[in-house]
Order: structure tokens, then C-alpha cells, then sequence
């Protein structure tokens, strides 16, 4: 009988420990910031949880660096450490480190419990570092679904304010309808080619001559569809403006630049992986709706008096910009759109750190209204916020220009060159409303002082002039001025000498070896 048992005896994948280590510190700090929220002491919930949340995400930050250069399949091959997971997931840690800090005085924390709140963000980079690993389309699943399922909640922590609610009600549904699309498409391509493991779904493409299966086809359809839905490319975008105004500041910035992160590396590595030997498929589709993503988020830009729409319309075209990297399925293409994700990550940051500043001081601080003179009464936040619609919009010094550049060149190099013409374009079109911002701080006077109270933050203390309290405007919390200043000055350094990242990214790149 034992023998019996033993020749039945199943034995689990072997676990590579150093390889999922940052992946483990997230989860880890997910749970110990969750109980450490069961405290009642306030100095534990408002300054030790978000502290230690801290510390989990500079662990990972640090476990990743020490496994750069290991490209290895973890788990039998359903996920893979290599350098574009390791990439992304240092993008990652930056865009948690920057919420973390941007919430720490938040209203948002407090009424939905720090521990919470913070468990969640975890929990939701942890989905991200699965998803952009996967090598199987379980594994994509479940790291989609992780990433997702905090963010609807965190998106309606500030229950007792007007469209918080609405908002993560409505990215719960919209999310749902993407997520569900994707599930079929990738029902479709196992049925098609009999695996969920990236690197089978491509032999069985090349091998076994399904590239013209119907089954394939409409399981690539409807993947594109899936991913378009998190990645806010047009037509499949509504939802993200309204969601983004509704959510609380510091969850939008961590949407806007983490989500879209996840959701362009996974692209990356599906399409340029498994889905390459139908490139000549989905390639005209994904450069369709690129072009069609740049017209519709810039043009939807114009429009918009909230700051947080404008940012919402900016990373639709954003998106379309970034599409052209997956387009043209090659290492040059993955190098520009890894590059480009890191300044788009810089970019954001700093400008919504502003945003979150200014509702600290004003309660229509995300209108571009509350921006007037801004350049001369708060010059700290005034400039980040300007290099930032600089950059986005691609002025020369700066980290935007040297990627738009770049994603420019790949697409020229890759026989799409009226996409490269399409990138020009829409980066003049968007000149409209991102030097509306710039000159609303700089060529406008200050508003009056309102009565009402600062809304999101609770304030500091308020700013003395002349040995009297200012009425209207409050001390920005200066975690907030800090998150603004560095990300504005990579903006900067990138723009200056971008080598560095460039080296990173070509790392990145070569990762995904079957590329030319």
C-alpha cells in the first residue's frame, strides 16, 4: 500500500523563492498593513500602516533590482522573471510609493479604514507584477483580475463625497464587460491551439497551420478588445474620464500610470510572444485603433475645464502613442514603448501630485480655474506641473519628447510610417490644452479667496503672510510638494540624458528574444 502511495504521489512545481520575492513582499505587506488596520491607536492607522506599506514596496523595489538580469520561467512556465517584468514592476513600485504618499493624508484612507485601503494597493500591485510575468493565459487572468478587483473598491473609498460611488460602480462594470471579453477571447485561442502557455499557443501557430482558424481569429479579436478596455483605447475608453474624476485623487494618478503600465506590458507579451505568428492580423487592427485612439483622446481634451478629465482624455491618446510599440512587433518597438512607459509614469505622477496639492489648498482645486497665478504665489508646485504638460506634450529637454521620439522612430523602422505621422499630429493637437494649463499658472492672476473649506486632504497648517492666516489657501502637505518635485525633475533628467533608461529598456526588450 505505501508503495502504491508513493508511485501516486503528485509533486508540486519546484519554487524559485528569489524569483517571486518581490511578488511575495507585496502580498506580505498586503496582509500585515490589513491587520495592522485592526488597531485602534491613531498614531498606528494614520502613520505606521501607510509607513510599513511603505516598506513593503521598497522591499520589492529592492528584491527587484537584485534579480535584474534573471530570466527565468517561474512556476512551470506559467509566469516569467525577466528583465521587462522586472522593467515594469520597478514602474510599479514607483507609481505605489508615489500614492502611498499622496494618500497619506488623504480623506480617502480614513473613511475607508487605513488598513484597508492600503491592503488593497498591495494587493493591486501584486495583480500587476502577475499579469505583466504571465506566460499562460490562466495566469493572465489571474493576475488581470487581482490587479482589478481592489481597484473597484479603492475607486469608491470616499463614500460620503458625490461620484465616488458612481465611479467605482461604474469601473466595476465596465472593468467586468473587459475582463469577461478577454476570458472568451482566450477560451478561443486555447481551443485553437490546445494550450494556455505563450510559448505552445506559438509553436501550434507555426507549426500546426491554424494562423487562418476562425477559432484563433475571433480569440485574437476578442483579446484585443479585452485589453483595450484596461488600456482606455478608443472606442472602448468611455468609462475613464468619468472614473477618474469620481475616484479619489491619489487612486486616479495610481490608475492613470499603474494600470496603463500593466496593461501595455501584458499586450506587449502576448502579441509579440504567442499571438506573433498572426502579427499580420492584428498588427492593421491595433494600428487602426492607435490612430483612432490619438484623434479621439486629444480632441476629447480640449473640452475639459477639470483637470483630472483633461489627464484621463491626455492618457487615451497617451495610449495610442504607446500602441505603436506593440504595432510594430519588434525589439526596437518594445524598447520605445517600455522607454515611453517610463516617462508617461514621471509625467503623470508629477502632475497629479499638483492636483492633489492644490485640493489641499482650494476645494475646486482640480478645476484649471485654481491654477491661476500659481506660478507666482507657489512656484514648488507650479513648475512640476509645468513640466509635466511640457513633457506630455513633447517639448524638447524633457522625457516625453525623447519617447515620442523614440516610438516615432520604431514605427518608421517598421514600415508604419503614417503612424509616426499620426504621433505628430496628435502631439500638435494636444499643445491646445496642455499650454492652457501652463499659461493659466503663469500669464494669469490669482483668483479671489472662496469661503469654502479645502476638499480630499486634511490641510496643515495655513500659510501666514504678513502675520495673518490666509483664508483659502492652506499649506500643500509637503510629502505631496516632495512626490511633485522629484518626478518633475526626472522629467528633466530624462529629457537631458535619457541613456540610462534607454540601456534599461533595451534590456527589457531583449527579453522577448523572438523578436528581430
Amino acid at each position: 500500500m505505501t508503495t502504491l502511495l508513493a508511485q501516486a504521489k503528485i509533486e508540486g512545481p519546484e519554487i524559485d523563492w528569489a524569483g517571486l520575492s518581490p511578488l511575495i513582499a507585496l502580498i506580505g505587506g498586503s496582509v500585515i498593513v490589513l491587520l495592522l488596520g485592526l488597531f485602534r491607536a491613531r498614531p498606528v492607522r494614520e502613520h505606521l500602516v501607510p509607513f510599513v506599506a511603505l516598506a513593503a514596496i521598497g522591499a520589492a523595489l529592492g528584491l527587484t533590482i537584485w534579480q535584474w538580469g534573471e530570466n527565468v520561467d517561474l512556476i512551470r512556465g506559467a509566469m516569467r522573471l525577466d528583465d521587462l517584468t522586472l522593467a515594469l514592476t520597478g514602474l510599479f513600485c514607483a507609481a505605489g510609493i508615489a500614492t502611498v504618499l499622496l494618500s497619506w493624508r488623504h480623506i480617502a484612507p480614513r473613511e475607508s479604514a487605513h488598513g484597508e485601503f492600503y491592503s488593497l494597493l498591495l494587493a493591486s500591485l501584486a495583480g500587476m507584477v502577475v499579469l505583466v510575468g504571465a506566460t499562460d493565459l490562466i495566469t493572465l487572468f489571474l493576475g488581470l483580475e487581482l490587479l482589478s478587483i481592489p481597484l473597484y473598491v479603492l475607486c469608491a473609498t470616499e463614500m460620503r463625497r458625490e461620484g465616488a460611488l458612481e465611479s467605482g460602480l461604474k469601473y466595476l462594470i465596465i472593468g467586468s464587460v473587459g475582463s469577461a471579453t478577454l476570458l472568451f477571447g482566450t477560451a478561443f485561442i486555447y481551443g485553437a491551439a490546445g494550450s494556455t502557455n505563450f510559448a505552445e499557443i506559438a509553436a501550434a501557430i507555426a507549426d500546426e497551420g491554424i494562423s487562418d482558424s476562425a477559432l484563433l481569429l475571433t480569440g485574437v479579436g476578442l483579446a484585443v478588445i479585452g485589453l483595450a478596455f484596461k488600456a482606455s483605447v478608443a472606442p472602448f475608453h468611455q468609462w475613464t474620464p468619468d472614473v477618474y474624476e469620481g475616484a479619489p485623487t491619489p487612486v486616479t494618478a495610481f490608475m492613470a500610470v499603474a494600470t496603463k503600465v500593466a496593461a501595455i506590458g501584458i499586450t506587449l507579451r502576448l502579441f509579440d510572444v504567442a499571438l506573433i505568428g498572426v502579427s499580420d492580423v492584428w498588427q492593421p487592427a491595433i494600428a487602426i485603433l492607435a490612430a483612432i485612439t490619438i484623434i479621439v483622446g486629444n480632441v476629447g481634451a480640449l473640452g475639459q475645464s477639470s483637470l483630472k478629465r483633461m489627464l484621463a482624455y491626455s492618457g487615451v491618446a497617451q495610449a495610442g502613442y504607446l500602441l505603436a510599440g506593440v504595432v510594430v512587433a519588434s525589439q526596437a518597438g518594445v524598447e520605445a514603448a517600455v522607454f515611453y512607459l517610463a516617462a508617461y509614469t514621471v509625467m503623470n505622477l508629477a502632475a497629479f501630485a499638483v492636483i492633489v496639492a492644490r485640493q489641499a489648498q482650494r476645494p475646486d482645486g482640480d478645476d484649471i480655474g485654481a491654477l491661476r497665478g500659481l506660478g507666482t504665489e507657489r512656484p514648488l508646485l507650479a513648475w512640476p506641473l509645468t513640466l509635466a504638460m511640457l513633457g506630455l506634450a513633447g517639448f524638447p529637454l524633457t522625457a516625453g519628447f525623447i519617447g515620442k521620439f523614440a516610438l516615432i522612430q520604431a514605427s518608421v523602422e517598421g514600415d508604419y510610417t503614417w503612424l509616426g505621422v499620426m504621433i505628430v499630429i496628435g502631439s500638435m493637437i494636444s499643445l491646445g490644452y496642455y499650454l492652457k494649463v501652463v499659461a493659466t499658472m503663469w500669464m494669469t492672476s490669482s483668483p479671489e479667496p472662496g469661503e469654502a473649506k479645502p476638499a480630499g486632504i486634511a490641510p496643515g497648517p495655513p500659510v501666514m503672510a504678513g502675520g495673518s492666516p490666509e483664508a483659502d489657501d492652506a499649506r500643500a502637505p509637503w510629502e505631496v510638494v516632495l512626490v511633485g518635485g522629484v518626478f518633475g525633475l526626472l522629467i528633466l533628467a530624462i529629457g537631458v540624458y535619457p541613456q540610462p533608461l534607454f540601456d534599461l529598456a533595451q534590456d527589457a526588450a531583449a527579453s522577448l528574444s523572438g523578436l528581430l
